[in-house]
């Protein structure tokens, strides 16, 4: 009894809120999943990154300019030999071999501003920009079919829901005619005219359609909790739309999107774009490079002009060593090609030729697969139609049978068990009509997702309402 008492409380506070709170529709439901949903957010960061990396791609166009200040002090001993600084440029000067070591030692300064631009790459930039844009298109349109893949489990979760909240007031009304049952046989069992079996009967009747009433309750919980977070919501007892309870869909129209434009095959049509475009890219990296290039450089030096005759002509003051007494420009353009890379590279244009291979590939295999889907779910949804249209036919049977067996047994003329059984076919008859009252939505929202449009169902729904 304190389980019942606890339930039935549960029950009502729960009722009350939903009384209180704004109806769910669906269109709401999937705005609120896109707005809230933690992966499509960390998406959404993700298509911000690659947008960067456009831009930061499409920079690779604008030269080299370097500023180099340098003020540095030690000693200036050389000697004849060759130098050769590996892996760049080296600038360096100093006065001629000495006779012997010393350790005269003056400041001495460099300034320097340098500009070096590949004004001409073959378009290995051009290619490496599109490979960025391509990369874009393919995060985005990742963001695109998750959003749409979510949208469907809250569509599913949506309708899931409304299921349990319609066997839950199925459940109530066999409740009541349980309790009516239990009324009538305790009357007539006191008065004598009924065995007192029948009476624990109508009981044992009652208690069944308690715990059936409070496991669709839980049902009902469970679906909303799943819901609440699907669509970033805290859990809560929702009151959806009931247009979906007391309405069908009257026509089925076929979307105008075509199946290419699905999103599931736009994503995997942008994967087989972007490793196409990758493909140019370490094509145009076999290719040479022109680039221009100019150098001003300003110097500074303790050490005076004949410092190699005198080696007393330098001075220890900073002052001295690190002003601009001598100044040198260049300018010149370089041709580079690594004749290697030819080599290095063809290799990697194939690798990316076999990975668009298998993209493509898969392109295929999801496109024939959604094709099929796309035909097995309107199969579906005529069925469904057609379930429903039989369990209208078993609900308006079963009521006539559980109205004619209550009247024989109120008059005395049926046994308890002919009652129990009637009010057995009506209540699953109920609950058959329900289900596929449901069903048939789901069934559309299914045609919907097969197809890529999920205006399909929401559009049968503005007309419905309309």
């Amino acid at each position: 009894m304190k389980m019942q008492l606890f339930a039935w409380t549960s029950l009502w506070c729960l009722s009350v809120v939903s009384l209180h709170g704004q109806t769910l529709n669906l269109s709401d439901a999937l705005e609120q999943s896109v707005l809230n949903f933690q992966k499509i957010k960390a998406k959404e960061a993700a298509v911000n990154a690659s947008e960067e990396n456009v831009r930061f791609n499409k920079r690779a166009y604008l030269p080299d300019f370097t500023l180099a200040a340098q003020q540095s002090y030690g000693t200036i001993n050389a000697q004849n030999g060759p130098l050769y600084s590996y892996g760049g440029l080296g600038s360096a000067a100093s006065s001629m071999p000495l006779e012997e070591q010393n350790w005269n030692a003056a400041f001495g300064s460099l300034y320097l501003a340098n500009i070096n631009w590949n004004f001409f790459t073959f378009g290995k930039i051009k290619n490496e920009i599109n490979a960025a844009r391509s990369k874009q298109q393919v995060m985005q349109q990742d963001l695109e079919q998750l959003r749409f893949q979510h949208q469907v489990k809250v569509g599913a979760a949506y309708f899931n829901l409304i299921a349990a909240q319609r066997i839950k007031f199925v459940q109530e009304r066999n409740v009541e005619r349980a309790l009516v049952m239990e009324t009538v046989t305790a009357s007539r069992a006191k008065s004598g005219l009924i065995p007192e079996v029948d009476y624990a009967t109508a009981q044992a009747e009652v208690s069944h359609a308690q715990a059936a009433r409070i496991k669709a309750l839980d049902k009902e919980l469970e679906y909303s909790k799943s819901l609440a977070v699907l669509i970033g919501n805290n859990y809560q007892q929702f009151q959806l739309d009931s247009l979906y309870v007391y309405q069908t869909p009257t026509y089925l129209s076929d979307s105008e999107r075509h199946i290419e434009n699905h999103p599931v095959l736009e994503w995997q049509q942008s994967q087989v774009e972007n490793s196409e475009q990758q493909e140019k890219v370490f094509a145009a990296l076999q290719r040479p490079s022109l680039s221009l290039f100019g150098v001003v450089q300003g110097r500074g030096s303790g050490f005076e002009w004949n410092y190699v005759q005198d080696n007393t002509a330098f001075s220890k003051s900073y002052n001295d060593g690190v002003g601009i007494d001598r100044t040198n420009y260049l300018v010149g353009i370089n041709l580079s090609w690594n004749l290697t890379s030819i080599l290095r590279q063809s290799s990697k244009v194939k690798e990316q030729k076999y990975i668009t291979q298998s993209l493509q590939e898969e392109y295929q295999y999801a496109f024939e697969n959604l094709k099929a889907q796309k035909e097995l779910t309107k199969e579906q949804w005529n069925n469904a139609l057609e379930v429903f249209e039989q369990t209208k036919i078993q609900v308006t049977a079963a009521s006539k049978a559980y109205k004619q067996h209550t009247a024989l047994y109120t008059n005395g003329l049926s046994s308890i068990v002919d009652l129990t059984q009637a009010i057995y076919l009506l209540h699953r008859s109920e609950i058959d009509a329900e289900i596929a009252q449901n069903n048939l939505w789901q069934a559309l929202w299914m045609v919907a997702a097969a197809t890529g449009d999920l205006d399909l169902l929401l559009n049968e729904t503005k007309s419905l309402k309309r």
